[in-house]
């Protein structure tokens, strides 16, 4: 490939992927070979506990077009990507996750769309997802409550394999938060999107890393992270309780004059403690996690850190 700037950069985040790698590699360039040879592949190892980076060090070492870079430790998903954007030095740009549920096959149709049409992005739709029932519905609630808190349309058929021209990236990268969520990022930086129906595919060997806590706590990091709505509902629903009070007062006084009184009673004081201590407790909590994830992006710490790269010394330790 020597100096010349590759058409194609494919970029995959890599965890607990050994036995899936050499495929993954083989498919990739026998997709994207008859387009052009001048292409990388960038597999970037979120520091998994299998031998995932023998292997990428054994594809770099078969072909200079394989890339490979190591993080100093598992930074999650959405950071490796980051990662491996900033390496990648294509015209278009390929993310697709390492699972081979996201098809290599996929890449010249994408590509011949977001020329066709003059799209700066296309998206890949799956078109019928090859996952679990529980998956899918939860994958459904979850983008439907991330649409309303941040007021931007969401496609539950979209994840992160799509095909993204040099600027889109470049704008995605230029957005330095902490909290990284690829998909939301890449809408919100705009240009001209396109969506292309794809066929996926069931998870060849192995499952997702993503258990249901690890989804919970990437939902609750992209909601704060994206959206200040929770912030604003809690002060809605204060005026709400606040008006409802109001009215209440206005009823005992108008009793009071009539010369009707509330019969005193312990239950219901009781409940109105716990419901108002409970609403109290859960305003100052959202608060408090905003003011979490403020306190992380001003420390202003590197997004990732690297360990080693393929294409560099051993001793390369690099951040950002």
């Amino acid at each position: 490939m020597g100096t010349s700037t590759p058409l194609f950069s494919i970029v995959s985040p890599v965890y607990r992927a050994e036995a899936l790698l050499d495929e993954l590699v083989r498919r990739i360039q026998a997709s994207v070979s008859p387009l052009t040879e001048h292409y990388e592949i960038i597999l970037v190892d979120d520091r998994g506990p299998d031998n995932s980076w023998q292997r990428i060090e054994e594809q770099a070492a078969r072909d200079p077009r394989v890339r490979g870079v190591r993080l100093s430790r598992n930074f999650g998903q959405h950071k490796a990507i980051t990662a491996g954007l900033e390496q990648a030095r294509g015209e278009w740009i390929v993310v697709m996750d390492c699972d081979l549920q996201d098809q290599p096959e996929e890449i010249p149709a994408l590509y011949q769309y977001a020329i066709q049409e003059n799209y700066d992005l296309v998206f890949a739709r799956r078109v019928e997802r090859q996952d679990s029932w529980l998956k899918r519905m939860g994958s459904r609630l979850f983008y439907q409550t991330l649409s309303y808190l941040t007021e931007t349309k969401q496609d539950a058929a979209v994840a992160n394999f799509g095909i993204y021209h040099r600027k889109v990236v470049a704008a995605v990268l230029s957005m330095r938060e902490s909290i990284r969520y690829f998909p939301t990022m890449v809408r919100w930086v705009g240009f001209r999107a396109g969506g292309l129906p794809v066929a996926h595919a069931e998870r060849p060997e192995g499952s997702s890393s993503y258990n249901l806590s690890r989804l919970l706590n990437l939902a609750l990091d992209i909601i704060l992270a994206y959206s200040d709505k929770p912030l604003r509902l809690t002060v809605k629903l204060g005026l709400a309780i606040s008006a409802t009070a109001f009215l209440f007062v206005l009823v005992t006084l108008v009793r009071y004059l009539l010369g009707h009184t509330w019969e005193p009673g312990y239950a219901s004081l009781i409940v109105s403690v716990w419901l108002f201590a409970g609403l109290l407790l859960s305003v100052l909590g959202m608060v408090g996690l905003y003011i979490g994830k403020t306190f992380e992006q001003v420390k202003n710490r590197p997004i990732y850190v690297v360990d080693v790269r393929t294409d560099a010394a051993p001793d390369s330790t690099l951040t950002s």
